[in-house]
């Protein structure tokens, strides 16, 4: 969520809005977050907050929106990034992982909070977690198909896969391990679960 050269100034103070919701629900949650808060933190009033954003859940739909579609970009170049299948898996794995981490703050607020959202926003972002779901399912398939990928359970695969990652945005602080080692460990971990030897 940079600010890119040009934009209007109602386009920085969404940006200014967005970036300070996430670190307010980050560190308070999204129901411990107040708009308060959240202008605050945007160095605008509380009453101008609502010239650019109709509410505190509009916020969390708007980051988890942006947050799923950069998810699926990342799952979606990676296994783009190559022709052979065990390969894929690598860069699936690490760049998803890699992602969680970079960005644990927003990950752990688009995946931990979804049921704040409002019926229709949580619609939306179903269906874009469906997508990643249906990326990792196909690799899961293309590679057991192939006798490449070794597993009694294709949709647990998927799941686990997916569950690791997601879960980086838990645990992951900036103060300690960084993302490009999390990122091959993962990747190193489905390699081995998936090809053994």
């Amino acid at each position: 969520m940079t600010t890119v050269k040009g934009t209007s100034r109602a386009e920085e103070t969404r940006t200014r809005l967005m970036e300070a919701a996430v670190t307010t629900f980050a560190a308070k949650g999204f129901h411990g977050a107040t708009t308060r808060d959240i202008a605050r933190a945007a160095g605008i009033s509380p009453t101008a907050m609502y010239v650019h954003m109709d509410s505190k859940e509009e916020l969390l739909y708007l980051i988890s929106r942006e947050g799923h579609e950069e998810a699926l970009r990342v799952v979606r170049a990676a296994v783009a990034s190559s022709a052979d299948l065990v390969e894929q898996l690598r860069t699936v794995v690490h760049d998803f992982a890699i992602h969680h981490a970079r960005s644990h703050e927003t990950s752990r607020i688009v995946n931990y909070e979804l049921s704040a959202l409002n019926k229709d926003h949580l619609a939306e972002i179903q269906d874009l977690r469906r997508e990643i779901v249906l990326e990792f399912r196909s690799l899961i398939d293309r590679g057991a198909d192939a006798g490449v990928f070794v597993t009694s359970n294709r949709r647990m695969a998927a799941n686990a896969l997916m569950s690791i990652g997601v879960d980086i945005s838990r645990w992951y602080r900036d103060d300690g391990i960084l993302p490009d080692e999390v990122a091959d460990a993962y990747a190193e971990l489905a390699l081995r679960a998936l090809t053994p030897k």
